[in-house]
């Protein structure tokens, strides 16, 4: 079994304390001399301020918001710690920003709000929306993300996406498209099963819907959620409607399912439970950094194939190879909603890249540097 490397951690903090952070600001032109400085700043920038006043919709052509996009989180539900706020959730929003630019060349700013008041966080990133192409949603506890995000939504006229939920997604279903060519089976009729209905799980579900899944269960702490179960919360009265199996656990769940996806807490299922599901069992483990069911242990209960949210094991599923390539895609092409379509575009895209799928591999490599290009071209 492995296990996270414990010098990780410390080399990590060493790495963070020596850097000061990941994230510098540069100017894109260098301001030597005060030619430079007339041009980069006064007296010349009055003619470009004046501009863009007047001409709003030429704010992508002349300043940063044509290629930058704000990484925003409250710090509610960060990674696998939990609601750790603002500071802590800083550090990973700093990465995502890194991510962005090693990727797919998008200049993102890492912003922490602190407040965990859903109207605050609105009226704020609504206030702060002028200066960025895109808005990137983070670490933000469901059920309030989903609220949030449909708010701003509909209140800007620039791509928003909960990357928590709609890039866990996308990436989710490219892998699930390969393993299920792998196996000889189709999305329309494989029984999958999905545990944990926070931002993750919710969106998979929806989108496994969208692409053409019709035999789908989603799992809470309580059990399977179904119609009629009286203690749900608002936002898995979707998900109840998709259920096909009836009142129970995983283990029920399980029974005859051809796909498990994992997103909710480590070591939910043992091998027993995995030997409940049909031959050729797909397994997504992607809870961090300890999945639901480590690897061997799902292939000893017989699972043909093994994805998980870590790089130290094969099948890597990982939103970074989905977002850096929406943003980028949404930048280039000016697009002012990240619609449904381009999820399955992009999920699609991401799936195309990997020509002859295997077992060991069903996604892309994150470093693959076809990905975001590719990705890019289908938002639009």
């Amino acid at each position: 079994m492995k296990k996270t490397n414990p010098d990780i951690s410390k080399k990590a903090l060493a790495l963070h304390k020596k850097l000061g952070g990941k994230i510098r600001v540069v100017p894109a032109a260098p301001v030597r001399n005060k030619t430079d400085l007339s041009l980069i700043y006064t007296p010349g920038v009055a003619a470009v301020s004046s501009h863009v006043a007047a001409n709003p919709e030429q704010a992508r052509e002349y300043t940063m918001k044509g290629r930058t996009v704000a990484v925003i989180s409250d710090g509610s539900a960060v990674l696998g710690l939990g609601n750790i706020g603002p500071l802590g959730a800083l550090p990973v929003m700093e990465g995502k920003a890194a991510l962005f630019k090693t990727f797919a060349d998008v200049d993102a700013v890492p912003i922490v709000l602190d407040t965990q008041n859903s109207d605050e966080i609105v009226e704020t990133v609504k206030r702060i929306a002028p200066a960025f192409g895109g808005i990137n949603l983070e670490d933000i506890s469901a059920p309030r993300c989903f609220d949030i995000e449909k708010r701003l939504i509909e209140a800007l006229d620039i791509p928003i996406m909960h990357d928590d939920q709609h890039g866990t997604a996308v990436v989710v279903l490219a892998g699930l498209i390969n393993a299920l060519k792998v196996v000889g089976k189709d999305l329309a009729t494989a029984c999958i099963v999905i545990s944990g209905a926070g931002a993750a799980g919710t969106a998979i579900a929806k989108l496994l819907k969208l692409a053409g899944a019709l035999d789908i269960t989603v799992l809470d702490s309580k059990g399977i959620i179904y119609m009629g179960r009286i203690d749900i919360a608002e936002h898995k009265r979707e998900l109840a409607m998709l259920t096909k199996h009836g009142v129970g656990g995983l283990r029920v769940a399980l029974t005859g399912a051809d796909v498990l996806v994992g997103v909710s807490g480590p070591r939910l299922a043992t091998a027993e439970d995995i030997r409940l599901m049909a031959p050729q069992a797909i397994v997504f483990a992607m809870a961090n950094p300890t999945p639901e069911i480590m690897p061997d242990e799902a292939k000893k209960g017989g699972a043909a194939i093994v994805a998980t949210g870590r790089s130290d094991f094969p099948n890597q599923i990982n939103n970074s190879l989905a977002f850096p390539g929406i943003f980028r895609g949404a930048l280039d092409h000016r697009v002012s909603r990240i619609t449904d379509e381009m999820k399955l575009a992009a999920a699609r895209a991401i799936a195309g890249l990997v020509k002859k799928p295997t077992a060991q591999k069903i996604v892309p490599d994150m470093f693959d540097k076809k990905v975001a290009p590719t990705v890019a071209k289908v938002i639009q």
